[in-house]
């Protein structure tokens, strides 16, 4: 498998590919290993993921040049992602054990009712390529704490990646029979879901994640999808500092040149503002930095697949014939590499795909709406349900919005953005399951009710 640089389109390495057969290995191996890794203590588990811990930061400027040269992530950008990753580590060193503990419901003499947390056994994480850092410890780290083996398939396009997690892991001291790395895309993929494994937590897109979910139903082991979204962002009459909100908007919407799963996707703004609002937001655009990747001050880099660059564009032809209008990012940036410029497109309406299909790029539809109730009837006309922002001053103006999402998470003030402690997870089309926080470290562990009827010590 040849790994492209998107920037140049150079060949930067070549990985053999796993087959089905060297997979089923792969699968023996970490079935045994399970076993004896549930039984070490909870206390050196969380050794081995400190020692991670530490090696992402003292290695993070390879980790990151790696990161940017296969996926095209700027430079500053992957470091910031590498950092990240460890701010989730450094919540679940803190809390995991707590809430992977026996937890007594009653306890009284001769009588007890006790949950304890099982681990799932082998876990199979297919994992994403936009925040291969991120949304893996996501899913890796509370497996391995609450006892699992993993069997972990970074995207192809992240696989160098992928390798220097797995290296930095077995280094930390995970052995080698408990996290084991799966090289290879699609059919790597299949010979994992042929497999007997105890769980199966996958992210991307809605069409790979709902095949995953029909594959793997008869099996009747837990399935969690993290998937895609078409996040809306809303700004109220209730705003004064329209500059500051068009800052935020537009960093949320292109930051990682769009490619994040809760990244803006389409704007709604009262109409009193709408003018003010496209005005300071096409501004706020053209000031982000584009080229190449690995320079300090570069904000947009190439988008990861070439693919990807045909589907934007046709989106945005989609919009143009129906009517939209192209505030900024007509012209393309260069001839090499997968880069799309940031592209604004005003006038839309939900008849275009740029307002009702997920675009993962840089690219944005702004629509104006004449109240609060229009806009909570078009940021509800979509077949996902990851993350809402409404941008008010005031609490009492975006609080009943917020209340009438049907997402996982809602923002006030801010979006494209994530904390440990709380819950990450999606509705309808954006997924199902739950990662990070209490309710996420708890989806790789099953529970079981101990009945206790006697004299215990």
């Amino acid at each position: 498998m040849k790994i492209i640089n998107p920037a140049t389109e150079q060949i930067i390495s070549e990985v053999e590919v796993d087959s089905p057969e060297v997979i089923q290995s792969v699968w023996e191996v970490l079935a045994d290993g399970q076993r004896r890794w549930a039984k070490i203590s909870m206390r050196e588990r969380l050794k081995a993921i400190e020692r991670f811990y530490e090696l992402l930061d003292q290695q993070q400027d390879d980790l990151a040049h790696t990161l940017t040269s296969e996926m095209g992530k700027p430079l500053n950008q992957a470091k910031g992602e590498v950092q990240g990753a460890r701010s989730r580590i450094s919540w679940f060193l803190e809390h995991a054990e707590k809430y992977l503990a026996d937890e007594w419901i009653e306890q009284e003499a001769g009588n007890g009712q006790m949950i304890r947390w099982d681990p799932l056994g082998v876990v199979g994480n297919i994992s994403a390529w936009n925040y291969p850092y991120l949304v893996g410890v996501n899913v890796f780290i509370p497996a391995l704490l609450a006892g699992n083996s993993v069997m972990y398939k970074p995207s192809e396009y992240a696989t160098l990646t992928g390798l220097k997690i797995e290296e930095l892991l077995h280094q930390a001291g995970i052995p080698r029979n408990v996290f084991q790395m799966v090289t290879g895309g699609k059919e790597a993929g299949e010979a994992m879901l042929d497999l007997p494994l105890d769980g199966y937590f996958f992210t991307g897109s809605n069409r790979t994640g709902q095949y995953i979910y029909e594959r793997v139903a008869k099996k009747m082991v837990p399935c969690q999808m993290e998937l895609g979204g078409k996040d809306p962002l809303y700004v109220s009459a209730d705003n004064k500092n329209i500059a500051a909100v068009a800052q935020a908007a537009a960093e949320g919407a292109f930051y990682n040149a769009g490619q994040s799963c809760c990244a803006v996707e389409r704007i709604y703004v009262h109409h009193s503002l709408y003018e003010a609002f496209t005005e300071a937001f096409v501004a706020e655009t053209k000031t982000f930095k584009i080229g190449d990747p690995l320079a300090e001050d570069t904000f947009i880099g190439p988008l990861a697949r070439k693919a990807q660059v045909e589907f934007l564009q046709k989106q945005v032809g989609d919009a143009v014939i129906k009517g939209a209008e192209i505030l900024a990012g007509e012209e393309r940036w260069r001839d090499k590499g997968y880069y799309f410029i940031p592209t604004v497109l005003g006038d839309v309406t939900h008849s275009m795909e740029i307002m009702t299909e997920e675009s993962f790029g840089p690219i944005i539809g702004i629509q104006a709406v004449k109240d609060d109730a229009e806009a909570i009837e078009l940021m509800q006309d979509t077949q996902y349900g990851l993350t809402a922002a409404v941008y008010a001053d005031q609490w009492k103006s975006a609080e009943p919005i917020l209340r009438q999402m049907r997402t996982g998470t809602v923002y006030w003030n801010c979006c494209d953005r994530l904390r440990p402690g709380l819950p990450w997870s999606g509705r309808q089309h954006s997924g199902i399951g739950t990662t990070l926080s209490y309710l996420g470290v708890r989806s790789f562990a099953q529970p079981k009710a101990f009945h206790l009827n006697g004299i215990w010590t």
